[in-house]
């Protein structure tokens, strides 16, 4: 279960920080090597006092583990060919890294494995990064003889969007019945960068489609829009971002909203301080009634369809589909990392 993951103490914030800016698949900087612990030292103090503000760490790592269990138990029953399953957490920047559960993998005599991106919706920058981290360790020789194959992107699957549409439901019931219609639906997603976006990165299409199937199963209800969050930097990122929109929903009389989290799987920081602390407190300032959708976390409608998504996987490769996707082989028309094309290669052979 592939994801970027969160410190789960204040303590390991600036780890955290500096593995995420090294990363030049999510963030790319000039002269990261050198710029990158300059930038985590700056901001851990902050960052520090966020993670304090929501319970003293990210519960992200406590919810993966819950959901692939549950996962886990469910594809036993879904897919008895391939049981007993098993479910192993890899985070890009946090603890598990990836390469502590490469070693746990080897040291359990893991044969067959599945990389199972927790973002539903594919960007080079996330799910990329992660694919890119797991085929360094594997072709390293660090997990052993392993068959891979890999689901990349679900952001359309029925049980999905299900699961979404059930939260946002639950966070109109709290509207009064005269304005609950009227409630503006803000779907918001963790932004990236332009330079990103502008090399043909699929994921704003994917994010898109996530919300249009959304808004399909709840019969286009209320009225809607995506923005964009968790901006870092001076460079350009996609927008508009969430804090802008609400204070221009607050313009336009528009006094009832739903924040609803699209990208994320689980409440971490994006969810527990940006959405609920900053632009709630923000939203209500502009005299804005909001509630937020909860998010999947231990959602037994949300566990079930990620145990469907492998166990149709597991059917496919069964049935001799091949160990990846159809959109898996193609790279952004823009990609020039060679990384990205050696990874996609690797895993299509199964590893």
């Amino acid at each position: 279960m592939l994801n970027m993951g969160g410190p789960s103490t204040v303590e390991e914030t600036h780890d955290f920080l500096k593995n995420l800016f090294l990363d030049s698949d999510l963030i790319p900087l000039p002269f990261q090597r050198f710029l990158a612990p300059y930038i985590a030292r700056r901001r851990t103090p902050q960052i520090e006092k966020q993670y304090a503000a929501i319970g003293g760490g990210s519960p992200i790592l406590h919810y993966t583990k819950l959901q692939g269990e549950g996962m886990a138990q469910l594809l036993d029953e879904l897919h008895p060919p391939t049981a007993p399953h098993k479910a192993y957490v890899a985070f890009r920047y946090a603890r598990p890294l990836t390469q502590d559960t490469a070693r746990q993998m080897k040291a359990d005599g893991v044969k067959r494995a599945i990389a199972f991106t927790q973002y539903p919706q594919y960007s080079c920058s996330t799910t990329g990064s992660s694919l890119n981290e797991l085929y360094r360790r594997g072709k390293g020789g660090e997990m052993g003889d392993v068959q891979w194959s890999v689901i990349d992107r679900w952001g359309t699957h029925s049980g999905f969007v299900e699961a979404v549409a059930q939260n946002v439901e639950a966070a109109l019931e709290k509207f009064s019945p005269h304005t609950r219609a009227n409630a503006v639906l803000l779907f918001s997603a963790h932004s990236l960068p332009m330079s990103v976006v502008n090399r043909g990165d699929p994921y704003i299409l994917e994010v898109s489609a996530s919300v249009a199937a959304v808004m399909k199963r709840l019969g286009h209800s209320n009225p809607y829009r995506l923005v964009w969050q968790s901006q870092v930097g001076p460079s350009a990122w996609m927008g508009m971002q969430t804090g802008e929109a609400l204070k221009g929903l607050a313009r336009l009389g528009k006094k009832q909203v739903v924040l609803v989290p699209i990208a994320f799987t689980s409440d971490h920081i994006e969810t527990l301080y940006e959405l609920d602390l900053e632009y709630a407190k923000e939203a209500r300032e502009h005299g804005i009634e909001i509630h937020r959708a909860e998010s999947l976390n231990g959602s037994p409608i949300f566990i079930r369809a990620l145990a469907d998504i492998a166990a149709e996987h597991l059917r496919d490769c069964a049935a001799g589909m091949g160990p990846v996707g159809v959109q898996f082989g193609l790279r952004c028309p823009g990609c020039t990392n060679a990384t990205c094309g050696n990874q996609k290669a690797w895993f299509a052979q199964g590893g």
